[in-house]
């Protein structure tokens, strides 16, 4: 049976960890990994729901939540399931848990950047009510990630 919950840091031990490196992975393979124990840490508002198959863990998605001048934000980051559970509606539920959470916490916006190669995920998105802005995305690598 495949339940979507919240993941927290008294969940996170050796086999989560490793479990979501592999998710990961399937997700972008040159990205170097944070530490789980690390992204829960004091001070780092950060909400991860992840999708499990029994005690398999076979999707996750993540939403940094953050107050600037423009407003209370959520930022959609490392979606991702399984290769051999994908098609299933898993990335849907995962992303409604997400918005979910970002309505009982009154956000006014959420965004979320993906490759304009992920067809499948912009659908989903775009299903979801997302739309396309007219902006471009910059980024600065100032450190390679542990």
């Amino acid at each position: 049976m495949m339940t979507i919950e919240p993941l927290k840091a008294s969940q996170i031990d050796e086999m989560v960890q490793k479990r979501v490196n592999t998710l990961f992975t399937q997700l972008n393979a040159t990205l170097k990994q944070r530490p789980l124990r690390e992204i829960f840490e004091q001070g780092n508002d950060v909400f991860i729901v992840c999708c499990r198959d029994k005690d398999e863990i076979i999707g996750i998605a993540s939403m940094a939540i953050y107050t600037v001048i423009s407003g209370y934000k959520g930022m959609v980051e490392d979606v991702v399931v399984d290769s051999a559970y994908r098609g299933k509606g898993i990335g849907r539920k995962l992303m409604e848990k997400l918005l979910q959470e970002a309505r009982q916490k009154n956000l006014d916006e959420v965004l979320l950047f993906t490759g304009h190669h992920r067809t499948p995920a912009i659908n989903l998105y775009q299903s979801l009510g997302f739309a396309l802005k007219d902006s471009g995305l910059y980024t600065l690598k100032l450190t390679e990630a542990p």
